[in-house]
């Protein structure tokens, strides 16, 4: 089979030094092949200069790229080729002061924020690993190491005992050469935003995505913000059910509150604080949170609601609270959300990637007549299903009437919406019935 042009292989007829581009692309995305002497299409037309090119390009590749890929002379159709093999490179490769990357068949140079991610990704620690030069031990909230400590002493019974911040913050690995990180800030900070002017939550209610009804900024440290913000859909954004156990009275908001819990921990802690703010959006019936920095390229959406490992973007964050036995180590946010949502009667939440980043959709009801339409159903399969909200079930006969279709073609249509697993079968034969599974 012909090999054709993709993420890591590149056709060019013959050799420019622009090409160093290519080779600087490859070796800092996921490694490559750039091939001379094959046309667009992968059809060879040689090299003339092909001895002289293979005693070049070594001396060009380590003079102006550092790096040293596999080069080796071939022959295609009776015609010289050379194929150059680059390797994946976990430092940072320039081609005279700028960093490409490679992104389908084609390169990219990174620029502003997308470069900062980069070279902090080559760097081999994590964002919030690096120090916070303009911050002091003056700017720590002592209130909130006191409650971390309340918090944290079944984990970390060391921090039970120890009555200075300063130590705290090093055991936790907060500090380095009596600086704080950018973590130690944004854990234990009093006002993380005069640093990091992204580090907070906007919490908006809407009617529709261009209507706002109300909207407020959380900041604070992380701990406060958390609190914060898990109020303020008690108290402003959310309805609460009003219930009696016996003689105990018991208010449950409209969507699990560990979940919502769970979502906002995960949203502050695993975003990326090089771009925008969290955001929070309440609609009538559904709720989206959602943060910059999209998953790790280990982990698929598709995996999110069965274990998986855990690769957290901000490691002194997720380990600071882990310690404050607020998450999991392991991975199981995710799992505990949709969990949640299905013990309170609710609809699984969705995860998406969306917009450069992430987002949870919490939902009162997933099936509503717009995202019905975007798992796929037509317009009589929506009818079905608005048909069994409001009549609790429907038979084939029922569907042939609101549909005007045959016997068969409703067979087909309600099979698939069984496929899809928004309907079940109950009954059989003659007293079969279609319900919302």
């Amino acid at each position: 089979m012909k090999e054709k042009e993709s993420q890591t292989v590149e056709f060019k007829p013959s050799w420019r030094d622009e090409y160093l581009k290519w080779i600087c692309a490859f070796a800092n995305t996921d490694g490559g092949k750039l091939v001379v002497g094959l046309d667009d299409n992968g059809n060879p037309v040689g090299i003339k200069d092909s001895k002289k090119l293979l005693e070049d390009l070594p001396n060009k590749f380590r003079d102006i790229l550092g790096i040293i890929p596999d080069i080796k002379l071939e022959k295609k159709k009776g015609k010289d080729i050379i194929v150059i093999e680059v390797k994946h490179s976990y430092a940072p490769i320039s081609y005279h002061g700028r960093f490409y990357v490679r992104s389908g068949s084609t390169i990219q140079e990174l620029k502003g924020k997308d470069l900062t991610r980069f070279l902090i990704s080559k760097s081999g620690r994590d964002w919030d690993e690096y120090v916070e030069d303009r911050a002091t031990i003056a700017d720590i909230d002592a209130e909130t190491i006191e409650k971390f400590k309340q918090i944290a002493e079944k984990r970390i019974p060391f921090v039970k005992d120890e009555n200075e911040p300063v130590k705290i913050l090093e055991k936790l690995n907060l500090m380095e050469n009596g600086k704080l990180t950018r973590a130690g800030i944004l854990l234990f900070g009093k006002n993380p935003k005069k640093f990091l002017t992204s580090a907070y939550i906007k919490v908006g209610k809407f009617l529709t995505d261009t209507d706002i009804i109300s909207s407020d900024d959380i900041e604070g440290n992380f701990f406060e913000q958390v609190e914060k913000t898990m109020e303020l859909l008690r108290t402003k954004y959310l309805i609460s059910e009003i219930r009696f156990e016996g003689i105990y009275r018991k208010e449950e908001l409209e969507y699990p509150e560990e979940a919502l819990r769970e979502a906002i921990i995960n949203a502050v802690i695993h975003r990326d604080y090089i771009g925008p703010h969290t955001q929070l959006k309440i609609y009538p019936d559904k709720i989206i949170l959602w943060n910059v920095g999209t998953l790790p390229k280990e982990i698929k959406i598709e995996e999110l609601k069965k274990n998986h490992s855990s690769y957290p973007r901000n490691e002194l964050l997720a380990d600071v609270f882990f310690k404050a036995g607020l998450i999991e180590a392991w991975g199981r946010g995710t799992i505990k959300i949709a969990d949640e949502c299905k013990k309170a009667g609710l609809p699984e939440p969705e995860f998406k990637e969306e917009f450069g980043g992430f987002a949870v959709y919490f939902y009162k009801d997933i099936y509503t007549e717009e995202n019905l339409r975007k798992m796929g159903l037509n317009e009589r399969q929506i009818k079905a299903v608005m048909y069994v909200k409001e009549k609790g079930k429907i038979t084939n006969r029922e569907y042939r009437e609101i549909s005007a279709l045959s016997d068969e073609g409703a067979r087909l249509d309600l099979r698939e919406l069984v496929n899809k697993q928004i309907f079940k079968v109950e009954g059989k034969g003659r007293n079969s019935r279609y319900v919302i599974r």
